[in-house]
C-alpha cells in the first residue's frame, strides 16, 4: 500500500509551551529566544539552562502506581490536545485498527532516582515504588490503556532518533494495511541521570546552547512530548519521506564526514520524490557539540549548499533526547500548517561562525519566506550512527 500519509493531528508539550498555539507563538519571535532557563532543579548547587516543560502535570493522579511518573504525565498532556480527535478514530475504526508508536530514552529514570535516594537516606524503597515505571514499553503501555486501544503498543528507544523513527514505524504500520490509526510521537522527561552522563561527555553547555558558532561547547537538556494522530485520511501536513541509516562509526561520535547523514537525507527525499531544491527549510539536529555540528554542516553543504534555510530550535526547547525528533517534527509541522507568509524558526546564536566550517544559511530572527513552505526536513542523529530524517508535505 502506498497511499499518502498525513499527520492530522498534534498534541504538543515542551519548554516552549502547552499547545500549539503557546509554542507557535514562542517559535517565530523575532524579539529574544524563549523556552530554555537557567536551574539547579535536578544539579543542586550547579545552574545549567535546561529546556523544562513548565505543563501542569496533575493528570499524573489518574494513572496506576505502577505507570505514574513525569515522563508519562507529559505524555498525557499532549494527548489532552488532541483527545476529541484521538476518541474519533477509535469510533472510527475501532480499537484494534488503532497502533501506538512512540520513542523515548528516560522513561521512568526520574522515578527510580527518587526510589534510589530514598532508600540509601532511610534503608528501604518507597512504597509504591516499582521497576515497571522505567520500563521503555510504559509510554506505549499508558495510552493503550488510557485510550482502549488494542492494536499494536510498542516503544522504539534508539537514543536521539527514537521518536523521528516511531514516525516512521508508525507510517509503514499504515501503508501495510496493519493500522488505519496510529499515534506516534515521543516523550522524554529532564532526570539527574541524563544531566550527568552528558557531563562525564564534557557535552553539557551551562548558558544557553550556540549552535554552529566557534563557541559551541555542549547541549542543553530538555523534555517534552510530541504526540501525532496519523491516518491514511487528508489532513493538513503529510509525512512525505523519511530515511534512515547506520553508519556504526563510534559508540558516541558521529561519522565525521556526514556519510550517514546525508544517505538519510537522501532517502527521505528519494521516497517522497522530491529533488533537494523543493525543500524550503531544514529544522537541523544542531545539538552544539563540536563534532555534531562540523558533521552535519559538512552534510547540509553537500546536499543543499548554501541555498536552504536551516536553523536548530534546540536553544528553544533544548535537547529532548528521544523526544527530540517528535517535538522537532512538530516545529516543522507548524512551520507548514497555516503559515501564509511563509514565517521560519529563527536560528538563535552570538552570531561567531566558526571559520572551519562550511558557511550553511541561517535563518535570522523574523526572516520568512514571503508565501507558504511546501516541503520541511527534520534530522534527528543518534550516538551509535543512528540517523533519521524526516520530510515533511503541507497537505
Amino acid at each position: 500500500m502506498t497511499a499518502p500519509v498525513y499527520l492530522n493531528e498534534l498534541g504538543l508539550v515542551c519548554a516552549l509551551g502547552n499547545g500549539k498555539a503557546d509554542v507557535a507563538t514562542a517559535l517565530f519571535a523575532a524579539d529574544a529566544p524563549g523556552g530554555v532557563c537557567a536551574s539547579d532543579r535536578y544539579t543542586p548547587g550547579r545552574v545549567l539552562h535546561l529546556g523544562e516543560a513548565t505543563v501542569d502535570l496533575a493528570c499524573l493522579e489518574v494513572l496506576p502506581a505502577l505507570q505514574r511518573s513525569r515522563n508519562n504525565a507529559l505524555l498525557l498532556a499532549a494527548l489532552a490536545e488532541i483527545r476529541p480527535a484521538v476518541d474519533r478514530a477509535i469510533g472510527r475504526y475501532g480499537a484494534a485498527r488503532v497502533a501506538v508508536v512512540l520513542g523515548t530514552s528516560t522513561s521512568g529514570i526520574l522515578e527510580s532516582e527518587r526510589a534510589l535516594q530514598q532508600q540509601v537516606v532511610h534503608g528501604q524503597l518507597p512504597a509504591g515504588f516499582h521497576y515497571q515505571q522505567q520500563e521503555l514499553c510504559a509510554p506505549a503501555a499508558v495510552l493503550a490503556r488510557q485510550l482502549g486501544i488494542a492494536g499494536p503498543a510498542y516503544s522504539l528507544s534508539t537514543a536521539c532518533s527514537s521518536s523521528a523513527k516511531a514516525l516512521a514505524s508508525a507510517a509503514r504500520l499504515l501503508r501495510a494495511g496493519i493500522a488505519d490509526a496510529v499515534l506516534a510521537g515521543g516523550a522524554d522527561s529532564l532526570c539527574g541521570f541524563t544531566i550527568a552522563g552528558f557531563s562525564a561527555l564534557e557535552s553539557v553547555s551551562a548558558e544557553r546552547c550556540n549552535p554552529l558558532s566557534r563557541r559551541r561547547c555542549g547541549i542543553n537538556i530538555g523534555e517534552g512530548a510530541g504526540l501525532f494522530l496519523m491516518t491514511r485520511e487528508p489532513g493538513p501536513v503529510r509525512l512525505a519521506g523519511w530515511g534512515e541509516s547506520s553508519d556504526a562509526h563510534h559508540i558516541s561520535a558521529p561519522e565525521p564526514s556526514g556519510r550517514g547523514a546525508i544517505a538519510a537525507m537522501q532517502e527521505a527525499m528519494r521516497s517522497a520524490g522530491v529533488e533537494p531544491g523543493a525543500v524550503d527549510y531544514l529544522n537541523l539536529h544542531g545539538t552544539a557539540t563540536p563534532q555534531n555540528d562540523a558533521m552535519e554542516s559538512r552534510a547540509v553543504d553537500q546536499l543543499f549548499g548554501s541555498r536552504l534555510a536551516c536553523s536548530s530550535t534546540k536553544p528553544l526547547t533544548g535537547h529532548a533526547l528521544g523526544a527530540a525528533g517528535a517535538i522537532e517534527a512538530a516545529l516543522a509541522w507548524l512551520t507548514l500548517a497555516d503559515n501564509p507568509r511563509g514565517d521560519l524558526p529563527p536560528h538563535w546564536w552570538d552570531g561567531a561562525a566558526d571559520p572551519e566550517l562550511p558557511a550553511i544559511r541561517l535563518v535570522a530572527p523574523g526572516e520568512r519566506l514571503g508565501r507558504p513552505p511546501s516541503y520541511v526536513l527534520s534530522n534527528s542523529f543518534a550516538f551509535g550512527g543512528s540517523n533519521a530524517s524526516l520530510l515533511l508535505g503541507r497537505g
